[in-house]
């Protein structure tokens, strides 16, 4: 247990900003997409094709784990492109996505994330630290459990501000991830129930943040995703006082395991009300 609390303890956020500072400079070295869209020949534990700079963003993110661990942090990681690695400790779990928002980055669109947790079991209701960039804005949210969130080093606003809805109760704006034709067109006459206006960004944790930063009043991932996404950022939203659900599991809402297998959907909201209704819209029969 002593020697978990110290790992907890590591300095986490000095760690994430160097990693953050080491993708800029990786999307910098590849300006264009036709150096982004290189692919290395190998595929992610996540399934993926892995491209240049996913591997490239990975090798600086390690490189701040091993920093770590040579000054006595003990812990395994998860990341997408590696999969588990044991640096010591199983009992605390940092979990990776070195790209969040993979295909934005190689086309050359916004939005950018890189997206960190640090987990002291094997759910999403144990992650204790949380930690999401925004390549394409410089913005920031840092996350710890009980502790509120920090927005480029600033409490994050509190009260929040109120969830918006117009005139006939639906939900003014709602983040829509995983946006395959063939999961958005069943869930059209769904969302057009509680919905007004939908946003697609293209990375799933920053689109939560979205949610936390009250900018959308919800967010929807149409299909399971997996626990490099959104790891870090549903612990933003809770913290900030929002609502987080993974629909079908019967241990609990947060229940989704840490690994790299795509689970469940993923729904958020800034009320519980908000929850329960985009929860309808969501297929989680299967997760």
């Amino acid at each position: 247990m002593a020697n978990s609390q110290a790992a907890l303890e590591a300095d986490w956020l000095g760690a994430c900003r160097r990693a953050t500072e080491g993708l800029r400079g990786v999307l910098s070295d590849h300006p264009t997409s036709h150096e982004r869209v290189e692919e290395t020949g190998e595929r992610g534990e996540g399934g993926d094709r892995t491209l240049v700079i996913d591997q490239a963003a990975e090798d600086g993110i390690f490189a701040e784990l091993e920093g770590l661990h040579d000054g006595g942090a003990r812990f395994s990681a998860l990341s997408e492109e590696r999969g588990s690695v044991d640096f010591g400790d199983d009992g605390i779990l940092v979990v990776i996505d070195p790209i969040d928002g993979s295909t934005n980055a190689k086309r050359g669109l916004p939005h950018i994330g890189i997206s960190i947790a640090v987990a002291d079991g094997p759910t999403m209701a144990d992650v204790q630290f949380g930690f999401v960039a925004d390549l394409s804005t410089g913005e920031e949210w840092v996350a710890r459990r009980g502790a509120g969130v920090l927005f480029n080093g600033e409490p994050l606003h509190q009260p929040a501000p109120p969830e918006r809805r117009t005139k006939n109760g639906k939900l003014e704006v709602v983040a829509i991830e995983q946006a395959d034709p063939q999961w958005l067109v069943p869930a059209a006459g769904r969302l057009a129930e509680h919905v007004h206006r939908l946003r697609i960004m293209g990375s799933i944790a920053i689109s939560l943040c979205q949610v936390a930063s009250s900018r959308v009043d919800g967010m929807v991932a149409l299909w399971r995703t997996r626990s490099v996404d959104c790891a870090a950022a549903q612990l933003v939203v809770r913290e900030s006082g929002g609502h987080v659900a993974f629909p079908g599991f019967a241990d609990g809402p947060l229940a989704a395991p840490l690994d790299c297998e795509p689970r469940a959907p993923i729904v958020a909201a800034r009320t519980e009300q908000g929850l329960a209704e985009l929860t309808t819209v969501v297929d989680w029969q299967d997760a």
